[in-house]
C-alpha cells in the first residue's frame, strides 16, 4: 500500500511507523507538517497516497486534504478521550492502564470514528519515556491494525457515539496544573508533576532565583533541607528538598526571553553556573546497595559471573564529561573478575552519540564538538579493545548515530523488538566517526554499511537483525527487558564453549590490528570530522542549532536522502 506519514516533527513514534510498516511492504512517504499546510498538499499531490497516517500531530490537517484522503490519526488516548494532553493527564492522575487510539480526522478534534485501538500499562515513568516505551508499543499494534482493516474493504470504524464509548474532553495541561508546591509537595507528588513534563515542556519554578523549566525528576533517600532548598549538586545535576525528603533534577531549559527565544534543556548546573557556588558536590560510588533511591547516571552491578554496567543519560546524549565517566566505570568494571560485561542503556535511550545541546551551549562549539567526539572515541576505543571477557551491548531503547557505533563496539547485541536504530550521521551534516568505518562493515559487509550511512533512514529492530547490526531480538515489554537481559547473560556466562569465544575473540582482534590498525581508523574519520567542525560554513553548525532549539529547517521531506557533508 502507498501510505504517507504526516508528522509535526519526525520523532521517535514516527520513525517507528514508518519502520515497521516499510518492514512489511508497504511504500511509505513522509511529510513534516510543521512546513505548513502548503507543504502537507504538494506532499499528497505528489505521492498519492492510498492512506495517509499522522503519528504525531500537534495542528489539525488541512480539511480539504481529510475530506478527499482517509486520514487515520494515532491518538495517545483509549477510546472516547478527547484533547491535546492525553499522556500528561495520564501520568498526573497516576493511571495504571491507559491506551492508544487510531482514529479517522474530521473536524471536531479527536471525535472521528475509531479504527484500532489497544490498551497499555502506565509504569511510573516519565512521560517522554512511557512515550517511546509502553505507548510506542500500543501504537505501532494499534497502526497496523487500523492499516490491516483499512485493507478490507468490508470493515466498517466504530462511530464515537456508540453508546458502549466513555467521551471525556481533558483540556490542555498547563503550568498551572504542574506547579510544584515545595513547602507542600511530599516527594511523591513533586515527582509526578516532574515525570509528567520530563521532555516537554518542564515545570517552570524559580531555583536560585531564575526562572527555568525543571526536567527531569529522581528520588533522593538521604539528602534533607529546608522544602525548596538545593541541597548538593552530582555530575550536572541538582538535588532539592521536597516537604519530606528530596529530588535530583538533571536539567534545567531557561525561559524564553528576548535575548534567547530558542532556549533549549542542558545540565542543571551549567544553567546555573555561578549560583551554585556555595552548594556542595556530593559523589556517589559506582557499585550501589540495591535497596539505595538516589540519582546516579553510571552505577555498576555484578551477579556471579557476570558484570553489568548500567547507564542512562537524558535524551541519549552524551557529553565529554559524561563519556569520561562512563570510560571510568567502564575500567572499574574491566577491574572485576567476570566473563561476560552487559553495556546496559536502560528503558529509556541507549546512546545518541555527542551532546549537541551541550555542545550548542558552549563557548566555542567547534571546540567542544572536537572534545566530546574524542571522549565518545576513548569509551568505543575501550570496548573495541577489551579482548579478556564477552561484551554484550543491551538495547532497551533507540539508539542512533554513535550511540550505534558504541553498541556494535560490543561482541553482541541484543535489542528490545521495539528499538528504532538510526546508524548513520548524514542529517547532521557529519561524516561520522566512533569507529564506525570498521565497526559497521564488519557486521553488514561494505555494500549494506555504505546503504545504510548514505540513505539515513530510520531501522527496526527486526530489519536491524536481518542485516546484522543486532545478535539477538528480545520480544519483551520494556519493563520487562532488563530482566530477560539478567536471565540470558547469566546463561551465557554458564555456556561450555565461552572460554573458546573469548580466545577467538582475541584472535580475530590481533588479526584485524594487524591488518589495520585501530588508531588508523580514529585518525581518518576524526581528520574528516575535524574540517567539518572547524568550518563554520560547513552545514552541521545550522543544522546541530535548529535540532536543539527545535526550529524547523531543511526540507519538509524527512525520508528525502541528505546531501553527504
Amino acid at each position: 500500500m502507498d501510505i504517507l506519514l504526516v508528522a509535526s516533527a519526525f520523532n521517535s513514534l514516527s520513525q517507528r511507523v514508518y519502520a515497521e510498516l516499510s518492514d512489511r511492504g508497504h511504500r511509505v512517504e513522509a511529510v513534516l507538517a510543521s512546513h505548513g499546510d502548503d507543504a502537507v498538499r504538494a506532499a499528497v499531490r505528489e505521492t498519492g497516497p492510498e492512506l495517509i497516517i499522522a503519528p504525531m500531530l500537534r495542528t489539525a490537517l488541512p480539511e480539504d486534504v481529510w475530506r478527499e484522503h482517509t486520514c487515520l490519526i494515532v491518538h495517545p488516548g483509549p477510546p472516547g478521550d478527547r484533547g491535546p494532553s492525553a499522556l500528561d493527564w495520564a501520568v498526573a492522575g497516576g493511571a495504571p492502564r491507559w491506551g492508544v487510539t487510531v482514529l479517522q480526522a474530521e473536524a471536531v478534534l479527536d471525535a472521528g470514528d475509531i479504527w484500532a485501538s489497544v490498551p497499555c500499562a502506565v509504569p511510573p515513568v516519565g512521560k517522554s519515556d512511557l512515550y517511546r516505551g509502553e505507548v510506542s508499543d500500543a501504537a505501532v499494534a494499534a497502526v497496523l491494525l487500523a492499516v490491516q482493516r483499512h485493507a478490507d474493504s468490508s470493515f466498517k470504524p466504530q462511530s464515537q457515539g456508540d453508546p458502549s464509548i466513555g467521551v471525556v474532553w481533558r483540556d490542555a495541561f498547563r503550568q498551572e496544573s504542574r506547579r510544584i508546591d515545595w513547602q507542600a509537595d511530599g516527594t511523591e507528588a513533586v515527582l509526578r508533576k516532574l515525570r509528567g513534563a520530563d521532555s516537554q515542556p518542564g515545570v517552570l519554578d524559580e531555583l536560585l532565583g531564575r526562572e527555568v523549566f525543571l526536567h527531569g525528576g529522581h528520588p533522593e533517600d538521604t539528602l534533607r533541607g529546608r522544602p525548596g532548598e538545593v541541597l548538593a549538586t552530582r555530575h550536572g545535576a541538582v538535588c532539592r528538598a521536597t516537604r519530606d525528603g528530596a529530588v535530583w533534577i538533571p536539567e534545567l531549559r531557561p525561559r524564553r526571553s528576548l535575548g534567547d527565544p530558542h532556549p533549549f534543556r542542558r545540565p542543571a548546573t551549567t544553567v546555573l553556573g555561578d549560583r551554585l557556588r556555595d552548594v556542595p558536590e556530593v559523589p556517589v560510588p559506582l557499585e550501589l546497595p540495591a535497596e539505595r533511591r538516589t540519582w546516579a547516571d553510571v552505577r555498576y552491578r555484578q551477579r556471579g559471573d557476570v558484570g553489568f554496567l548500567s547507564f542512562s543519560f537524558p535524551g541519549g546524549a552524551m557529553s565529554s564529561d559524561q563519556c569520561r565517566r562512563l570510560l571510568a566505570g567502564y575500567r572499574q568494571a574491566l577491574a572485576r573478575p567476570a566473563s561476560v560485561l552487559v553495556l546496559d542503556g536502560g528503558r529509556g535511550f541507549f546512546s545518541n552519540g555527542i551532546h549537541l545541546n551541550v555542545i550548542e551551549a558552549a563557548p566555542d562549539p567547534a571546540d567542544e564538538s572536537w572534545t566530546n567526539l574524542d571522549a565518545m572515541n576513548d569509551l568505543v576505543e575501550a570496548v573495541l579493545r577489551t579482548t579478556d571477557r564477552l561484551v554484550v551491548a543491551a538495547l532497551g531503547g533507540n539508539a542512533a548515530a554513535g550511540g550505534v557505533m558504541l553498541a556494535l563496539a560490543a561482541d553482541e547485541v541484543w535489542c528490545r523488538t521495539g528499538v528504532v536504530l538510526n546508524p548513520h550521521y548524514r542529517r547532521m551534516g557529519l561524516y561520522g566517526s566512533e569507529f564506525w568505518t570498521y565497526s559497521l562493515p564488519r557486521r553488514t559487509g561494505e555494500q549494506t554499511a555504505e546503504r545504510l550511512t548514505r540513505e539515513a533512514l530510520p531501522v527496526s529492530a527486526v530489519l536491524a537483525g536481518q542485516l546484522g547490526l543486532v545478535d539477538r531480538l528480545v520480544p519483551a515489554s520494556p519493563g520487562a527487558f532488563c530482566h530477560e537481559v539478567d536471565r540470558l547473560a547469566a546463561a551465557l556466562a554458564l555456556a561450555p564453549d565461552l572460554p573458546e569465544r573469548i580466545a577467538a575473540k582475541r584472535a580475530a582482534r590481533e588479526r584485524d590490528e594487524a591488518r589495520k590498525p585501530l588508531a588508523v581508523y580514529r585518525n581518518d574519520e576524526q581528520t574528516r570530522m575535524r574540517r567539518i567542525f572547524f568550518d563554520r560554513e560547513a552545514p552541521y553548525h545550522a543544522l546541530r542549532s535548529a535540532f536543539v532549539r527545535k526550529v524547523p529547517s531543511g526540507s519538509s521531506r524527512p525520508l528525502a536522502p541528505p546531501a553527504a557533508p
